[in-house]
């Protein structure tokens, strides 16, 4: 069963003096192939604090879609993971999900026998 897994940035908000990003809305969608109406998605918003003189610091004008989920994979780590590895967590929990609508729904059917 093949399965497409898609990284988004839904919308950003940004302080227009400086041009910091401060919050961020960001969605994880997984979907089957080939039952369209099996999906799980994971989502959230990301609040930042950007600081203008921060030797990282990355203007609203300079950001790519890239640079923006980089932070968002940063957030999600939990202990001692990678940022790699949290992205991942996130991709296969909801693989597994979908998974499982598709295993039910192709295990189920409706009718009756007569």
């Amino acid at each position: 069963m093949a399965q497409t897994t898609t990284w988004s940035i839904l919308d950003m908000q940004r302080d227009t003096a400086t041009g910091g990003v401060t919050t961020v809305y960001w969605e994880c969608r997984v979907q089957d192939d080939t039952e369209t109406d099996c999906v799980a998605v994971e989502g959230g918003k990301l609040r930042l604090t950007p600081d203008a003189n921060a030797p990282d610091f990355v203007a609203y004008s300079a950001l790519t879609e890239a640079t923006v989920l980089g932070w968002v994979y940063d957030s999600l780590i939990e202990g001692d993971e990678t940022a790699t590895e949290a992205k991942t967590r996130i991709e296969t929990d909801r693989q597994g999900k979908v998974t499982a609508q598709v295993a039910k729904k192709t295990g189920e059917s409706s009718g009756m026998p007569w």
